[in-house]
């Protein structure tokens, strides 16, 4: 006969461990959060002014959908070979070069003077920030206590609607006072955070021990293995479709201005504050994916209710406060999906191929779903209305790619 596991006594056992959690571990999960939530905030302001770039370039609704593919795609094979070489050269020298580069790229969207300037300085600078996730990801996991490896890389994800935050705070008064090409400058206040990298960051001693015991040099094709591929594939799989309902939401601070007519400095504030509420949802589904259901179930749960409350946001809501409330729950639930989808594709793989299935099933199938989303969408969007590009491009894609993660067996805890 069977015994259920003692959930309660399972979730005190490690609630006391966290209080043991060594003080380099919280040393080490400070500086990934706050390289993840200034490199969102500097990803975060190029969709803040789409509307404007459209209207100085004069690009179509479909054109914009394309630039915003075309820069994604290229980022995302960028992100790729970026991942190889963290697990070949380290952890801290990859976030140390990708800190330092990321603002100097973003900074140069504010003088960019034709299309092609702007997807060579959007492209790069993505690819700089976006390379940020599968690096401090990997190293969290590596340099978290073994029980609470899910914890603390899932919470970090927080660091996307922080990011958000903090730029639906300040953009709108940049914007407002000084004109929507001296919001990019915000990127280099945060380059004297590459000297906290350099001072208090350590490569983790899991990397370390796996490059002195093997040598090898880790390849993209690694993963394909007859044990990895099948898993490698679904991974790539769930995470497109997901990030691919994602990537539509690029377009929702030009869905509030162009469908609903409210002006830049609202929809901004609204998009910011929701993901505020939304961090609460990278937080809530760390915890469950930890203590209480399997990390694959709670991807599913989660996927399944933010499509939910996608498709009502867009589908029976204008006014602004109910607007604020519904989006605030689907960014809870479809935004807080990552912080649990991260931390699974991580812990699928052993520790020297990490960052490059990070990068890989994590971050270019991130790119091409952040990339393709937009640009469906904005065909759907042509032919019918906002709302049903939503519902097609977004509501769908998220359901099925939490169909897509039940084809996947959970990661037992104790094999972290």
């Amino acid at each position: 006969m069977s015994v259920r596991p003692d959930r309660t006594s399972d979730s005190a056992s490690a609630w006391r461990q966290i209080a043991q959690v060594p003080a380099h571990t919280w040393r080490v999960f400070c500086i990934c959060l706050l390289g993840v939530s200034f490199a969102n905030l500097d990803h975060s302001l190029f969709t803040f002014v789409l509307t404007e770039f459209s209207e100085e370039f004069n690009w179509s609704l479909t054109d914009r959908g394309w630039y915003i593919f075309i820069t994604f795609v290229l980022a995302g094979l960028v992100i790729t070979r970026l991942g190889v070489l963290t697990d070949r050269l380290g952890r801290k020298k990859m976030l140390l070069a990708t800190t330092l580069l990321t603002p100097v790229f973003v900074a140069a969207l504010a003088w960019v003077p034709n299309t092609l300037s702007l997807v060579v300085a959007r492209t790069l600078g993505f690819a700089m920030a976006g390379a940020q996730s599968p690096i401090t990801i990997t190293t969290m996991l590596e340099e978290s206590p073994a029980r609470l490896r899910g914890l603390f890389s899932g919470i970090l994800q927080i660091g996307f609607p922080i990011g958000f935050f903090l730029a639906g705070l300040l953009v709108p008064w940049i914007y407002a006072r000084f004109g929507w090409r001296y919001i990019f400058l915000l990127a280099l206040v945060f380059l004297p955070y590459a000297w906290i990298i350099h001072r208090y960051l350590r490569e983790p001693q899991a990397w370390l021990a796996a490059r002195e015991m093997g040598g090898r040099i880790p390849r993209t094709r690694e993963l394909f293995r007859p044990d990895l591929r099948r898993k490698t594939i679904l991974l790539f799989l769930g995470q497109f479709l997901y990030v691919f309902a994602y990537g539509t939401t690029i377009l929702l601070t030009a869905y509030f201005r162009e469908a609903l007519g409210w002006e830049a400095e609202e929809a901004i504030q609204m998009v910011g504050f929701s993901f505020g509420i939304g961090a609460f949802g990278y937080i809530a589904a760390a915890i469950v994916g930890e203590f209480y259901l399997s990390r694959r179930n709670t991807i599913v749960l989660w996927c399944w209710l933010g499509g939910l409350a996608f498709a009502a946001m867009v589908w029976l809501v204008q006014e602004r406060a109910q607007m604020l409330a519904i989006f605030g729950l689907m960014t809870f639930f479809f935004y807080g999906a990552y912080a649990v989808i991260a931390t699974f594709i991580a812990e699928n793989y052993p520790p020297e191929l990490r960052a490059t299935a990070a990068s890989f099933a994590g971050s270019l199938a991130i790119e091409l779903g952040l990339g393709g989303g937009p640009l469906v969408v904005s065909y759907v969007i042509e032919a019918s209305n906002w709302q049903w590009g939503f519902t097609a491009c977004a509501v769908i894609p998220v359901i099925v790619a939490g169909a897509i993660f039940l084809g996947l067996k959970p990661v037992p805890r104790e094999a972290l």
